[in-house]
């Protein structure tokens, strides 16, 4: 049986602590080997162990429930011997990034677990979608890892005061957010970066083309993740990554890289939503009614921010568009909220029909 020092000794740089030795404790007793998932593929999984890196299958922790697999950042008990060898539990989840898949029934999929730093990487290469950045961020406040915006490619952007313009844009559309200006050709604010991520887990996001290989390559010091020329027409790249990897970096902490998603479908990221967009649920604290739709209703705080200059009209369309996509998820689970929905829809269609004949009758 490995020592519990030589337990600490091995996996304190995947990150492994008190708390998760206490959470461990039951399954030690059984005579399981603690470790962390570092790539799941086809029902299987490599862990880290205190005694190496082991190949198990996940088939006794594969339940119907999608979000209740394991993936990689899980911290699992794992059988000491056995060809197959199996992992039989993982540890209770501290944090969760979770999307919803593209399927027509809009289940969850979780994509990393125990993550403390969500990394969005978003390419200079190509326009700015600010409003796939906000995306992003929801979906990383929800599952209670901290966000960071990652500008990468800077290099490509040789004006330094239209690279400040393009930082302070994501900034404004990002509040509480850090946001970098990174180049791994340069070399430029990988420091940075590395000091943030350099403490516990963090994730990289983005999109197929955004860099994220290269940046993991640059923050590891090696090339270990395949990196391919995105498309000079669009900027869009391969899906360099096709599984998740978590890796440990030389300086400290553990970096998961993804591969590039396409559908970033949101997936019951109500409070995301809310903290993307803080101004605006803080703005709507000041409306008149409660439940006001920031439309037309009289005493509208948004509206008058919006009117008045200091809140930009493509914000709050984002702000609707995600809280109606994020209902829509919920709704598909909720009965209740179904039925409040189509109330809803009724009450407002009833209110346009009584309108119109308003109208009608003064043009009568």
């Amino acid at each position: 049986m490995t020592s519990s020092s030589a337990v600490y000794s091995a996996l304190a740089p995947y990150g492994w602590d008190d708390d998760w030795a206490d959470a461990f404790a039951p399954y030690a007793a059984e005579g399981l080997l603690p470790g962390r998932v570092v790539r799941v593929d086809r029902g299987q999984c490599d862990v880290v162990t205190a005694g190496g890196t082991v190949r198990a299958d996940t088939a006794f922790v594969t339940p119907h429930d999608p979000l209740r697999v394991v993936c990689t950042g899980d911290w699992v008990a794992v059988e000491a011997g056995g060809n197959p060898r199996y992992v039989r539990a993982y540890l209770p989840r501290r944090t969760a990034f979770v999307r919803s898949t593209s399927s027509k029934r809009s289940d969850g999929q979780i994509l990393a677990a125990n993550v403390e730093h969500a990394v969005v990487a978003v390419s200079l290469a190509v326009e700015l979608d600010l409003g796939r950045v906000e995306r992003f961020l929801a979906l990383a406040w929800e599952s209670g890892a901290q966000p960071v915006v990652v500008l990468t490619k800077a290099d490509l952007v040789t004006d330094p005061v239209t690279l400040a313009h393009l930082v302070q844009d994501v900034e404004n559309t990002a509040p509480g957010v850090p946001v970098l200006g990174v180049s791994a050709h340069s070399g430029d604010g990988l420091d940075v970066l590395r000091a943030l991520v350099g403490d516990g887990t963090s994730v990289l996001l983005g999109q197929s083309g955004a860099g994220k290989s290269t940046l993991a390559n640059a923050l590891i010091g090696a090339d270990v993740m395949d990196v391919r020329a995105a498309r000079d027409v669009d900027g869009k790249g391969r899906h360099t990554t096709t599984t998740r990897n978590l890796l440990a970096l030389p300086g400290g902490g553990v970096l998961i890289d993804t591969p590039g998603l396409r559908g970033v479908g949101l997936y019951d990221a109500g409070s995301g939503v809310g903290q993307v967009f803080a101004e605006i649920e803080e703005l709507a604290e000041r409306c008149r009614f409660h439940d006001c739709a920031h439309e037309s209703e009289p005493g509208c705080a948004v509206r008058s921010a919006v009117d008045g200059g200091d809140l930009p009209v493509r914000r709050l369309e984002s702000y609707r568009k995600l809280l109606r996509e994020n209902q829509w998820i919920v709704a598909k689970t909720d009965a209740r909220l179904r039925a409040e929905i189509r109330r809803d829809f009724k009450r407002k269609g009833a209110e346009g029909r009584a309108a119109m004949q308003a109208k009608q009758g003064r043009w009568a």
